[in-house]
């Protein structure tokens, strides 16, 4: 059964934004912790942002710090990722991951201690 659905990529000028939405359902609902990973080409997977509802705490990697925005609307089972002041560097593929631990990394950045993944959006930032 699908546990996480994404949507919003697509094709924006270096300067613009967009809003990635990450639909929950199933077993993902249970999970506290949620948060949003990206691959470029060649690339390894690495955490954008996260969110621990549960505890009120949100982790930005320090390259999207200032400019990205994730969120949570628990009455709709919906994670979002508000991003502004979009780069050429910020291209590729945007996954929503959810787990409920158990959590060693801090700021929730280790991929392998999620258990459920969407199937990614693609963003691609033009200059």
């Amino acid at each position: 059964q699908v546990q996480l659905v994404e949507s919003g990529g697509g094709l924006v000028q270096a300067g613009g934004s967009l809003r990635l939405s990450c639909a929950a359902s199933g077993r993902a609902l249970s999970s506290h912790v949620m948060g949003w990973f990206r691959q470029a080409p060649g690339k390894e997977r690495e955490a954008v942002a996260s969110i621990n509802w549960i505890a009120g705490t949100v982790h930005y990697a320090d390259s999207v710090k200032g400019r990205f925005t994730i969120t949570k609307d628990n009455a709709k089972d919906m994670l979002y990722l508000q991003m502004n002041s979009l780069k050429p560097d910020d291209t590729a593929v945007y996954y929503c991951a959810a787990g409920r631990g158990p959590f060693y990394c801090s700021g929730y950045v280790c991929a392998d201690e999620y258990t459920y993944w969407g199937q990614g959006t693609q963003v691609t930032v033009s200059s």
